[in-house]
């Protein structure tokens, strides 16, 4: 493999990444950029959207913008509707988008965990959803699901958040056996704890606490999840399907 196709392995192909103007999100649209993807980016904030297309196209990418709510299904439908008619195709679902909404069981409100379920299940549920067809269509396609370390092991106080993402687990697991027949690959991320936007907002105190439990002494930085992506994307994880890739610098040892 040549230097140069060694920097794009992601040439051409058309990446839809949910919740991807911040945090994981933004660091996996920023890295499918350099990697040549044609990157589109969605999140429910105008502003947050300009900026980070502006950002890929910085770094010479092909990338385009959409205010989208996972949770809306004639949102995505529209969304993926209009990308297939640009691009006439859809290569990469990264399935990022979530919230956190905390409290333990007899604290959490119903509210609380409607929410939680509705972006990190549903939402997963309806991107995934939405591309099927489409991939199916072509031949090919790879949708990667956001799992969580606390969907392997359960967190305190992340009832809902727990659940959702054991669920995409289980949503993983499936889909890849639907799917893989059709050439498509269904792979999940389970990170640790990554100093995101999310995260920052913990105390100090907590933060502390959260690198003394990890080998590595250290949180995650989002770029080291983007490059997980970037790799199960690609072509050269191209036996990789069904498969939960943990990545929380061996906080479960």
């Amino acid at each position: 493999m040549s230097a140069t196709t060694a920097s794009h392995r992601l040439l051409g192909k058309v990446s839809l990444i949910t919740g991807s103007a911040q945090g994981i999100g933004l660091a996996t649209a920023l890295k499918f950029a350099q990697e040549g993807a044609i990157v589109v980016v969605c999140d429910v904030q105008q502003t947050a959207v300009d900026a980070a297309v502006a950002q890929c196209v910085a770094l010479g990418a092909q990338a385009v913008g959409f205010v989208m709510d996972v949770t809306q299904r004639e949102q995505v439908d529209a969304v993926v509707a209009q990308i297939q008619a640009q691009f006439g195709r859809i290569d990469v679902l990264v399935n990022n988008a979530g919230i956190t909404m905390d409290a333990r069981l007899q604290k959490m409100t119903q509210a609380q965990f409607d929410r939680v379920i509705d972006v990190n299940l549903r939402g997963v549920f309806q991107c995934a959803q939405a591309v099927a067809d489409i991939m199916v269509a072509q031949g090919s396609g790879v949708i990667l699901n956001a799992s969580s370390v606390v969907g392997i092991y359960g967190n305190f106080g992340q009832t809902n958040y727990a659940a959702t993402k054991f669920g995409v687990i289980g949503f993983t697991k499936t889909w890849s056996r639907e799917l893989g027949p059709k050439g498509i690959r269904v792979n999940a991320v389970a990170p640790g704890f990554i100093a995101t936007p999310m995260v920052a907002a913990m105390p100090e105190k907590v933060l502390k606490a959260l690198e003394a439990k990890v080998p590595l002494n250290r949180l995650g930085k989002p770029e080291e999840i983007a490059s997980i992506y970037a790799f199960l994307a690609s072509d050269e994880a191209g036996y990789i399907n069904g498969t939960v890739i943990e990545a929380s610098g061996g906080m479960s040892l």
